[in-house]
């Protein structure tokens, strides 16, 4: 009961930042000449240190090939779940 009432305090940052999460994913991270833009370089850095953290718990291989895949698949949306529901350092 206790994880659920910590989620559950985090649902309401969790809906403000959905209108920044359509915004930010509406813009293309390339640009006209298909090179990335500075949008897609910070992305790649935010997800390649979510990425370092993720293999840095002290949890089972298991959830961490899930969160792994999580933020390769949804860049920002995989980034922001994990930051606000991981658990991490507990």
């Amino acid at each position: 009961m206790r994880t659920f009432n910590t989620s559950a305090s985090r649902v309401p940052l969790a809906t403000l930042l959905l209108p920044f999460l359509l915004l930010a994913t509406s813009c293309s991270r390339y640009n006209n000449s298909g090179s990335l833009a500075i949008w897609g370089y910070v992305l790649l850095a935010l997800d390649v240190l979510a990425l370092l953290d993720v293999f840095r718990q002290p949890w089972d291989i298991g959830k961490k090939i899930l969160w792994a895949a999580i933020i390769f698949f949804f860049p920002l949306g995989g980034l922001i779940i994990y930051y606000l529901f991981a658990g991490r350092g507990k």
